[in-house]
């Protein structure tokens, strides 16, 4: 009788302790929580909706907007097509300067916007090492539209290529090696074995890289400028908002920050689901 009583006091112990435990885990995680969540409610203290609207149709929202939604998209195609061979080498071959190819396709990621922005000008602008061949037939990419790609798919390509890598890895070669015994070509074998296994890291490095571009500043405004309506994407026209219209720029950080979290939760709900039925 005794025995059982003492294991039920343990068992009462042990409850308040993992309780305990639980609790002090969970005031561990406020204080980034609400450094992370505090700016972003503060976006919509005070936020008057009849400015917003008539912000919304404002020609400097719509016009930083479109040209975004398409730099961007733009960006992301140039990732995934340039990208996927780069990460399928980097997946399946060893090869000599294996490892500098990766830390080179790494560096963009950690390299300061700025330094980015000065290294495409020195490259492609007017007078640069290949931009003043190309300015000789008439062909000018500073300060341009495709100067704003440049620079989003600079610095965003490599979150898709670091992302596909990975999913290229966790294929099962075997699964190839079966498609392959049944004749299939090789493209056949990536088309229709390692691509759709590879699906989610896929898409998800193809939504960061699409995030990473919707937020470009740093390069775009020294590689492209600050014109509205041919390099005035949603970062520049909220730098430019914060001197001259205020509210302007908050209508902006509002479409960004909806925009991107509606995108990310539901990307990370459609990897899940189909994660869930592989």
């Amino acid at each position: 009788m005794l025995g059982r009583e003492a294991r039920v006091s343990w068992t009462k112990r042990g409850q308040r302790k993992r309780r305990w435990q639980r609790m002090v885990l969970a005031l561990a995680t406020v204080p980034l929580l609400l450094f992370l969540v505090v700016p972003i409610l503060s976006l919509f203290v005070g936020l008057s909706l009849s400015r917003l609207e008539a912000d919304l149709v404002g020609p400097v929202v719509v016009q930083a907007v479109t040209l975004s939604m398409i730099t961007t998209i733009g960006t992301t195609a140039i990732a995934l097509v340039a990208g996927t061979p780069v990460a399928y080498v980097l997946s399946r071959r060893q090869f000599p300067g294996r490892t500098f190819l990766d830390t080179l396709l790494d560096l963009p990621m950690v390299l300061p916007p700025a330094v980015a922005g000065i290294a495409l000008l020195i490259a492609f602008g007017r007078q640069g090492i290949v931009g003043h061949y190309l300015n000789d037939i008439g062909i000018v990419v500073s300060f341009s539209t495709v100067a704003v790609i440049m620079a989003q798919t600079f610095v965003a390509s490599p979150f898709y290529v670091k992302a596909a890598v990975a999913g290229f890895t966790g294929v099962e070669r075997e699964l190839e090696q079966a498609a392959a015994l049944e004749m299939a070509s090789p493209i056949q074998v990536f088309a229709t074995v390692t691509i759709p296994l590879a699906a989610p890291a896929l898409l998800g490095g193809m939504v960061m890289t699409w995030a990473r571009a919707l937020g470009e500043f740093g390069a775009t405004i020294i590689f492209a400028g600050n014109f509205p309506g041919r390099t005035q994407t949603m970062p520049l026209a909220i730098y430019i908002g914060f001197e001259i219209d205020f509210e302007v720029a908050v209508t902006l950080a509002i479409i960004l920050l909806v925009t991107s979290f509606a995108v990310l939760f539901v990307v990370k709900g459609i990897l899940r689901r189909r994660i869930g039925e592989w």
